[in-house]
């Protein structure tokens, strides 16, 4: 019975060392470094793959959204390209025909730095959600290079954790 107790009393010793590192502050959005973005793949649920270049995303319509940054404290404006507007070319469901199992789809966004996000796809979809969701390529009127060629970005995020910098993959898939 001793040997039990004394096992039992180990587990609620606390090392000094977890006690330190418990104690730290956490920093604000820590990565790990990640080689910038140069392409993305999209992945439509049929997987239909599109391949989107710099060039190919700055020849496509783009929209403006202005948004508070929580991690930088200040106003920025993004310009790209809605989400959807991409998805559609993989035959990813969206208006109308989104409805019944199709609201079971994800999408999955990856950076550089294997960062990974998940919206359903009825978030994504302007005509299921009042946020815009963009693939940005521009901040302030300026390229974004500090983040890669693409940024997603989502205009109703309180926070931007689910905004991924060094966009390099979407994958559209059923999460049931």
């Amino acid at each position: 019975m001793r040997p039990a107790i004394l096992a039992l009393a180990c587990v609620f010793i606390v090392s000094p060392a977890f006690a330190q590192t418990a104690q730290q502050p956490a920093t604000a959005h820590a990565h790990e470094a990640a080689a910038p973005s140069t392409s993305l793949t999209v992945t439509g649920p049929t997987g239909k793959v599109l391949k989107v270049s710099p060039e190919d995303l700055k020849a496509m319509p783009h929209k403006s959204v202005e948004v508070f940054n929580e991690h930088s404290k200040a106003k920025e404006t993004y310009t790209g390209v809605p989400l959807t507007d991409l998805l559609k070319q993989v035959d990813a469901p969206t208006g109308e025909k989104l409805r019944g199992k199709l609201y079971l789809l994800g999408v999955i966004a990856e950076g550089t730095d294997h960062y990974r996000v998940l919206y359903s796809l009825a978030e994504v979809d302007p005509a299921n959600h009042t946020g815009d969701v963009l693939v940005a390529d521009q901040i302030d009127g300026k390229p974004i290079a500090a983040d890669g060629a693409f940024k997603l970005v989502s205009t109703e995020e309180k926070r931007p954790a689910r905004w991924v910098r060094n966009l390099t993959a979407i994958t559209v898939k059923a999460v049931e």
